[in-house]
């Protein structure tokens, strides 16, 4: 492949289709994956929209390139074009040209303030939006323990873990959100992955209006951990627990910053 693939250097579609979580995936294959027959534009749009949100491109990282991007979707390059065009027009992307250009993800505003945390609070069911990531989030972390991983998702799965505690704290939600996509992958199942995806980049949505708190990234951080060592243990229930905890810790700050009992 002579482009460049950008946003960090992500896979070509044929590493991210090859086959399972050995396959040496990179941030972006837990949201990018062959569209259905019928629905390719708008079912990629989401997609996009979905790396956007998550925060798995930044602001100011280039997209993978168009031949990649259409090859992991399953997409042509002209549907491929329609859909950058539409993230363009609405000001999430930026078409740059010359020998170090492509579509570049545009820096986000700062963080929102009340009335767009209202605007957002409006268009989600907040408590339909935390219930569904504790169930999905505990049974992935159940699933990982109960069947085992291999030696190579293990290793991912600590690398993820490792890169939160690295993390400065402006790039801390990116790297909490890629280590529960990994979770969520390592579960084995595509559609609890998909619907992960989706809810978490909602969640994202209400928690990119609240401050980042030290003193909860630290007791998140010990849940993480906690959450790791449990499912590398092959202890399910304990990596159960963990999770509902953690997922419970999250909705309580959010309620409490929301407004909500």
């Amino acid at each position: 492949m002579t482009e460049s693939s950008g946003a960090g250097a992500p896979g070509t579609g044929a590493e991210a289709a090859g086959g399972g979580a050995d396959a040496a995936p990179d941030r972006l294959t837990p949201v990018l994956r062959p569209v259905r027959a019928g629905n390719g534009f708008e079912e990629a749009l989401e997609q996009i929209l979905q790396l956007l949100r998550l925060g798995l491109v930044s602001g100011g990282e280039r997209l993978p390139a168009e031949r990649e991007l259409a090859e992991r979707m399953g997409i042509s390059r002209v549907t491929l074009r329609e859909v950058l065009k539409v993230l363009a027009e609405e000001g999430l992307v930026e078409s740059r040209r010359g020998r170090y250009g492509g579509t570049f993800v545009r820096e986000r505003p700062v963080r929102p303030g009340e009335q767009e945390l209202q605007r957002r609070m409006a268009g989600v069911d907040v408590e339909d939006t935390l219930r569904f990531r504790e169930v999905l989030e505990v049974g992935a972390a159940g699933l990982c323990a109960a069947h085992g991983l291999t030696d190579a998702q293990a290793g991912r799965l600590r690398a993820a873990l490792a890169a939160t505690h690295d993390a400065p704290l402006a790039d801390y939600r990116k790297q909490d959100t890629l280590l529960h996509l990994t979770l969520a992958e390592l579960s084995g199942s595509a559609s609890l992955t998909a619907g992960y995806a989706a809810v978490r980049a909602s969640l994202n949505d209400l928690l990119d209006c609240i401050p980042l708190l030290v003193r909860n990234l630290e007791h998140s951080q010990h849940q993480h951990t906690a959450l790791v060592d449990a499912v590398l243990e092959g202890d399910a229930d304990a990596a159960r627990e963990v999770m509902r905890e953690h997922c419970e810790g999250t909705a309580a700050l959010l309620r409490g910053f929301l407004g909500r009992s």
